[in-house]
């Protein structure tokens, strides 16, 4: 491993860069993730008694280790501040245990982050070191930094999602308190939570299928309260649009990053370098800053609304469950036998449903708020950015039309000068 000096792409202070056979990972500067990843968190209700931030992370090849940071004031914890390390692993670990637990079924569970995957930028820094040899040293040290702010850009949103994950649950009045939660917090060794097998893989997958095919069964019952039937519709048509418009985002995205790569083509063929790298800069800024403000937050909520609509699964499930038991009292009244326990099972059925209902609305309700605020403060921040842009783009490009006249004044100056010293 080699440790070579270099600036940060972000605010241009003095950082390490470490390069792992050829693949360029970028460590700090992290004050500048720090305020990124600040400023497009989906959460702002963090509860002050137990705050959660990720100061730190390393990339080695495929694992992302993240330095955890809890700062707290509730009694339940041994230290009032305490950092650990933690993978991927341990967050999914974590998530599985809040969905499989039952007490939990009435809540909205904070989707689990996504892997992180620098395969993208690894393989193109690899391509980029075969094809050295055939580049000018202009163009391979252009396209080196690109490929550098586009590893920094991956490793930005890895840590955001992650530590947005656990500031969902550190905010949430009951998830806060699970000992599962304490434990991935405060354990100070490794959590030693293995990656699934091929054979728990297709458990899982097989669960869902199960779980697919029972949402299609239990459609038919007829919805006995208006708030969750109202919900239902919005969440399957709000899903729908949200991830039409993932798409869009994305798709914006890259072409902003394609042009600002045929800037760099442009300014390395036609030799006019200051202008156009002046722009590929910018177009890369607004492709990087698209990506935390819209095309993340929408990726987000995604997932977010599909945790919104497991709940309401469950609550249906609930619901079937309670009319199944009434058949069954029915039925065991008629024949006069097991009728006690038929009765004591539709009270368990009735208690489930009611306690699902009544921590249901409370969910739902909690996720329209924090969605609505989530997407008016990044929205916001992001026409803000867009106008900055727009104002530097203007200024570039009113200067280099301005070098051109120049350029012309000074070559048609140049041609009269030429045109009365032939004539003396």
């Amino acid at each position: 491993m080699v440790v070579i000096p270099a600036f940060c792409l972000n605010c241009c202070s003095r950082q390490l860069i470490q390069q792992f056979l050829g693949t360029v990972l970028l460590l700090y500067c992290f004050r500048c993730v720090r305020s990124i990843i600040r400023s497009v968190s989906v959460d702002l209700n963090n509860d002050a008694s137990l705050l959660i931030d990720i100061p730190d992370a390393l990339c080695e090849r495929d694992k992302v280790k993240f330095t955890v940071h809890t700062k707290t004031t509730l009694s339940s914890f041994q230290k009032p501040e305490f950092s650990v390390p933690r993978q991927h692993e341990d967050f999914i670990w974590l998530h599985d245990t809040l969905v499989e637990t039952e007490d939990y079924a009435g809540l909205i569970i904070p989707p689990a982050p996504p892997k992180p995957d620098f395969e993208g930028p690894r393989e193109k820094m690899h391509k980029l070191g075969e094809g050295e040899a055939t580049m000018t040293k202009e163009e391979y040290t252009k396209m080196k930094q690109e490929l550098e702010a586009e590893y920094l850009a991956v490793f930005k949103k890895t840590v955001q999602v992650h530590e947005i994950f656990l500031q969902r649950l550190s905010s949430h009045p009951i998830l806060n308190k699970d000992r599962n939660f304490q434990i991935f917090l405060e354990y100070d060794q490794d959590l030693s939570v293995r990656r699934k097998n091929a054979k728990e893989m297709f458990g899982g997958f097989f669960k869902n299928m199960v779980k697919s095919a029972d949402e299609v069964l239990i459609s038919g019952v007829k919805e006995v309260d208006d708030f969750f039937e109202q919900e239902k519709t919005f969440l399957l048509d709000y899903y729908s649009k949200i991830k039409d418009s993932t798409a869009k985002a994305e798709k914006m995205t890259r072409s902003h990053k394609n042009i600002a790569d045929d800037y760099i083509r442009i300014s390395a063929t036609l030799n006019i370098t200051m202008s156009f790298v002046s722009l590929q800069k910018v177009e890369g800024r607004v492709a990087s800053d698209q990506e935390l403000k819209l095309t993340e937050l929408l990726r987000y909520y995604m997932r977010d609304i599909q945790a919104a609509k497991d709940l309401l699964y469950r609550r249906a499930r609930a619901l079937a469950d309670y009319e199944n038991s009434n058949k069954a009292l029915d039925k065991a009244r008629l024949k006069s036998k097991d009728i006690p326990q038929a009765e004591e099972h539709q009270q368990q059925c009735l208690q489930k449903f009611d306690k699902l209902s009544e921590s249901g609305k409370k969910e739902l309700t909690s996720f329209k708020g924090r969605r609505v605020v989530a997407f008016r403060k990044n929205l916001i921040e992001m026409a803000e950015l867009e106008i900055k842009h727009a104002k530097v783009r203007s200024s570039i490009q009113l200067y280099y039309i301005c070098f051109i006249m120049c350029t012309n004044e000074l070559q048609y100056a140049w041609g009269i000068c030429k045109i009365l010293c032939e004539q003396i």
